[in-house]
């Protein structure tokens, strides 16, 4: 059975510039299907900011074959072992709005127990580069609302360029972030999602994007001295 993985690792500065340029995980992995190497940024953050792009945390998004393929990657590849001391969750997909190339949704989609079950979602997108400016006035906003939501137990954005844009965020139960997609959050200006996807739907700020939505698995390690997201209250 297919399942995605989300990692989170901390690297020394210059270790992590080498990697954005070397591709560190090789296309023909044993039971990879596709991965996405990102470096990670602060939801909401000021565009010119040291907080915005953080060069010395990583985050990889990537789908396997079978958890067995996941595993041997963790255990036998340099970089595997890498990503291994770090943070990530273990996913089961469960559906998707739009497309997105390299990755394979199965035709079998997992389900959530309830409205009240934990939920993981991913968003990644080709960015257009003249729509940019639009994207960040529309776009900071939203990053604001899922940064601070009392739904959120982690949330973060990530990028690779030249223009690859992807979020990340797990969320206590489905119902909350279902709300504040729709704008009906109890929060200070619940609709700046809501109005974002309009103006998206108006005029698309991407060549391609996807929503993924995911049953979280299994947690392991931590990420900066914490661990057991999914399971917060």
């Amino acid at each position: 059975m297919s399942i995605f993985s989300y990692h989170l690792i901390e690297l020394p500065f210059f270790e992590a510039v080498r990697r954005i340029f070397s591709s560190p995980i090789a296309k023909d992995t044993k039971g990879l299907i596709h991965s996405e190497y990102m470096t990670a940024m602060t939801l909401g953050s000021p565009i010119f900011s040291t907080s915005r792009v953080l060069i010395g945390q990583v985050a990889v998004f990537m789908q396997w074959e079978n958890e067995n393929a996941l595993e041997s990657y963790l255990e036998q590849d340099s970089f595997g072992r890498t990503l291994a001391k770090g943070w990530h969750v273990r996913l089961s997909f469960v559906r998707e709005w739009g497309k997105f190339s390299g990755f394979k949704l199965p035709n079998d989609k997992d389900q959530l127990e309830g409205p009240n079950s934990p939920v993981v979602t991913v968003t990644i997108a080709r960015m257009k580069p003249l729509a940019v400016p639009r994207f960040i006035h529309w776009g900071r906003p939203v990053e604001k609302l899922v940064r601070d939501h009392p739904g959120t137990t982690l949330s973060l954005a990530s990028v690779k360029f030249p223009n690859t844009v992807s979020t990340f965020s797990i969320w206590k139960s489905e119902k909350e972030m279902t709300d504040m997609v729709h704008g009906h959050s109890k929060v200070e200006k619940p609709k700046r999602h809501s109005n974002a996807m309009q103006e998206r739907e108006r005029k698309d700020f991407h060549f391609e994007f996807t929503t993924l939505r995911f049953k979280p698995l299994a947690e392991f390690g931590e990420w900066k001295g914490q661990s057991n997201f999914i399971l917060k209250n």
